[in-house]
């Protein structure tokens, strides 16, 4: 179970290094392999190997004859990264990854359960100011009743 937020650098090689606390989590959820892919809120998305695999089945098993569907598992699976921790502990992000989701020096890493989200600090900022902003009335019906 991945949570919380933490601040990270990337090298001028384009590594991260991830954080100790997950890193036995990562090497018992895949061997320390990883999948990274893109995200349509401009982040990107990182799951241990073994969280990956049946949503990549998943998807695949969609019919592509949907546009929708399609357009879905071209960003998620196409863009799909496989990755493998070194012996530092870091991941190697692909230049494009690293395009897309504006990932320079400061990376916002937050744990999603079972997934991360790597963010661009800005956009992270803008996206808690959206949180913050959040009008009650404004909820979901999918959380009514939700407290905590």
């Amino acid at each position: 179970m991945f949570r919380g937020v933490t601040t990270l650098s990337l090298d001028t090689k384009g590594r991260l290094m991830v954080p100790a606390r997950y890193r036995d989590a990562l090497a018992e959820q895949g061997d320390g392999r990883v999948v990274v892919t893109v995200d349509p809120s401009e982040c990107l998305l990182l799951f241990p190997l073994l969280e990956w695999e049946p949503i990549e089945k998943k998807l695949n098993s969609l019919s592509s004859f949907n546009p929708q569907t399609r357009s879905l598992q071209r960003l998620l699976v196409g863009n799909a990264a496989d990755l493998e921790l070194d012996a530092a502990g870091r991941i190697l992000l692909p230049a494009m990854l690293r395009e897309f989701a504006a990932l320079d020096k400061s990376v916002v890493m937050v744990g999603q359960g079972a997934k991360f989200e790597l963010w661009n600090e800005a956009r992270w900022q803008a996206q808690m100011d959206v949180a913050l902003a959040f009008k009650h009335g404004e909820m979901p019906a999918e959380l009514a009743g939700f407290s905590l």
